[in-house]
C-alpha cells in the first residue's frame, strides 16, 4: 500500500504539466498586447512627445522581460519538477536549459522581478506630474521590498550552498 501511494504522489508532479503548457497562452497573449501597442504608437510616432515614446519603449521592455520570465519559469520548472526535456543534439537548445534547479530559479525570477519593477518606476518617475506623491512613495516602498528581499533571497542561497 505504501509503495502505491509513493508511485501515485510522485506521478502526481504530471499535473504540473498542463500548467507550465498553459504558461505558452500568456506568453501569446503578451504578444498580442506586445504588437497591438506597437500598432497604436505606429500612425502617432511623428507628433509624439519624446517623453510619450520612452514610456511606450518602457512598457513594450516591461512585457519583453515578463515574457523572458515566463520561458524561464515554464521550461525550468517542467524540467526541474516533471521530467527532461528531451531535446534533440542539434536543437537550438538554450544554454541555461538543464542548469537551473529551483534554488537558482526563485533567484532569477526574484531578479527578473526586480527588473520589471524597475523599469515600472523608472516609468513612474518620468510621469511624476500625474501621480500623487503618495502613490510615488508607495511604488518606492514595493520596489525597494523587492529589492531587499531578493538580496536576502540570494544571501541566504550562498549561506546554504556554502560558498
Amino acid at each position: 500500500m505504501e509503495r502505491f501511494i509513493e508511485k501515485l504522489i510522485y506521478a502526481s508532479r504530471w499535473l504540473m504539466a498542463p500548467i507550465y503548457f498553459g504558461l505558452s497562452f500568456v506568453l501569446i497573449a503578451l504578444g498580442i498586447k506586445f504588437f497591438q501597442e506597437i500598432f497604436h504608437i505606429l500612425p502617432n510616432i511623428l507628433t509624439m512627445k519624446e517623453a510619450d515614446l520612452i514610456l511606450v519603449t518602457l512598457s513594450l521592455i516591461d512585457v519583453a522581460l515578463v515574457g523572458g520570465l515566463i520561458v524561464m519559469v515554464m521550461f525550468s520548472g517542467y524540467e526541474n519538477f516533471v521530467s527532461h526535456l528531451d531535446l534533440e543534439a542539434n536543437a537550438d537548445k538554450l544554454s541555461w536549459l538543464g542548469k537551473l534547479d529551483a534554488g537558482s530559479l526563485k533567484n532569477k525570477v526574484a531578479a527578473s522581478i526586480v527588473a520589471i519593477s524597475s523599469i515600472h518606476l523608472l516609468k513612474v518617475f518620468m510621469n511624476t506630474e500625474n501621480i500623487e506623491n503618495d502613490k510615488i512613495q508607495w511604488y518606492l516602498l514595493l520596489h525597494i521590498t523587492f529589492v531587499v528581499s531578493a538580496f536576502a533571497m540570494g544571501y541566504l542561497d550562498k549561506l546554504t550552498r556554502g560558498k
